[in-house]
């Protein structure tokens, strides 16, 4: 197989990309002049949010390229902001916990290039912006995580100094960050690693994907489903550790353990639906979405044969086979398929918007036992196509570098096929390398 990515960082009209996750390809390259709005969610945090708007002054930003929009989340009272920033206030119904409605709602009233998230009791250090920007202001996919530590700075009144007490950074994130190199060697799992608490992206990037979604109405688990999507729709992550801000109070790791559970178990029924990472969905139920997305095209085929083809992909765990063509209708009469798995036509946009993988089969082909462990393993990231006899080829690809690709191909000047081979990589095996087959799977079944 041949790797022909490029070493290099791709540099456009539009911006700037890299090959996968390469975001040390701009290291040291100077940030774009771009224009920043910091959006704080905020509820009854009057102190808190003081606190954080005389830090986000003390920025080591140009403050005429700087602007702080907080998003009222209901309060009885609306925030007081005195500061020498232009502030915008914007405020929804109190309808119980909604952050990321409230998120959402103060990116709509922005005006800057990049929305910098900040919550209300998370207080930046002078460079946090200017850190945290950095990368999004180039690269207009990037998400990027600030480093979030933890004092008690109601008591202290103030940033933390050398000697004063602090309180523990969750060591769950200091042990990622430390083994994937600041989220440089990101994978389908990476999306726990990004907090919206102090989290940056491109406002393009941000309204492309969606947003946050508002179906999530209790703390935690808008940040990771974003995150996912983001990852999905063929974000570039970095953790970037010298964009500092400080928590006001310990991690949810030091709150009461039963709130703590309650919480966390509600936050896995929320993002079990919509997160197709199988570490995600461990009790066996399927939902909507599926973790890969399978298009079988059934030009060449009898539905006899399409029958064979189809269910050697359905026995391969969390997948959704859509059979195109002019055979297809055929083919589900004729065998009186009632199989929710089975759809007719292409994927509609929520599953290429959140399965994992996109398999794509042209003739007759069969999946073994091992076919897509194997092909996700040849090249987790870019597409794999495998040839077989009779002109029946299967392509494997993540709907992460698909959907990189479908962004950035114009802006490289070429198709999005070459976009893909660019940025992640393609390979070419035979069938006996992956485990696919032509011919009849089942003697009771001729083709």
């Amino acid at each position: 197989m041949t790797d022909r990515r490029s070493v290099a960082a791709l540099r456009t009209p539009l911006g700037t990309t890299v090959p996968g996750n390469r975001w040390d390809l701009l290291d040291g390259v100077e940030a774009a002049a771009v224009s920043v709005s910091v959006v704080v969610p905020y509820y009854r945090q009057q102190s808190q949010l003081t606190m954080v708007l005389a830090a986000l002054e003390r920025q080591d930003f140009p403050r005429d390229r700087l602007e702080v929009i907080v998003a009222d989340d209901g309060s009885p009272e609306p925030p007081r902001v005195e500061c020498a920033l232009p502030v915008t206030v914007v405020r929804q119904e109190d309808r119980g916990f909604r952050a990321a409605a409230a998120r959402n709602l103060g990116a709509a009233a922005a005006t800057g290039d990049v929305l910098c998230f900040l919550d209300a009791d998370t207080v930046p250090e002078p460079g946090y912006v200017r850190a945290l920007a950095r990368l999004p202001s180039s690269v207009p996919d990037a998400l990027t995580v600030g480093r979030r530590r933890h004092a008690d700075l109601t008591a202290l009144g103030r940033l933390p100094a050398p000697g004063d007490p602090l309180l523990d950074e969750p060591g769950w994130l200091v042990d990622a960050y430390r083994g994937s190199r600041d989220l440089l060697d990101a994978d389908d799992r990476s999306y726990r690693h990004v907090i919206s608490a102090v989290m940056c992206c491109r406002r393009t990037f941000f309204d492309e994907i969606g947003g946050f979604d508002e179906s999530f109405t209790a703390y935690g688990g808008e940040d990771w489903e974003l995150a996912h999507r983001a990852w999905l729709a063929g974000a570039v992550l970095a953790h970037v550790p010298a964009a500092v801000a400080w928590h006001d109070g310990p991690d949810w790791a030091g709150r009461p353990d039963d709130r703590r559970r309650d919480a966390k178990n509600g936050e896995a029924m929320s993002l079990a639906p919509l997160i197709t990472d199988p570490t995600a969905r461990r009790h066996g139920v399927r939902y909507a979405v599926p973790d890969v997305t399978a298009v079988v095209h059934s030009e060449g085929h009898t539905a006899a044969s399409l029958l064979v083809t189809v269910g050697s992909v359905l026995r391969h765990g969390d997948v959704t086979v859509w059979v195109d063509g002019a055979e297809a209708s055929s083919f589900v009469a004729t065998w009186g398929i009632d199989d929710p798995r089975v759809r007719i036509g292409l994927p509609d946009a929520a599953e290429t918007t959140r399965s994992r993988f996109a398999v794509e089969v042209r003739g007759r082909a069969v999946f073994g036992e091992k076919a897509f462990a194997l092909l996700a393993e040849v090249e987790a990231g870019g597409s794999v196509l495998c040839t077989l006899p009779d002109g029946a080829a299967v392509t494997h690809a993540t709907w992460r570098a698909r959907r990189r690709a479908r962004r950035w191909a114009s802006a490289l000047g070429v198709d999005e096929d070459a976009a893909l081979a660019m940025l992640f990589g393609t390979h070419s095996v035979d069938g006996d390398a992956v485990d696919v087959t032509t011919g009849p799977l089942r003697p009771d079944l001729s083709w």
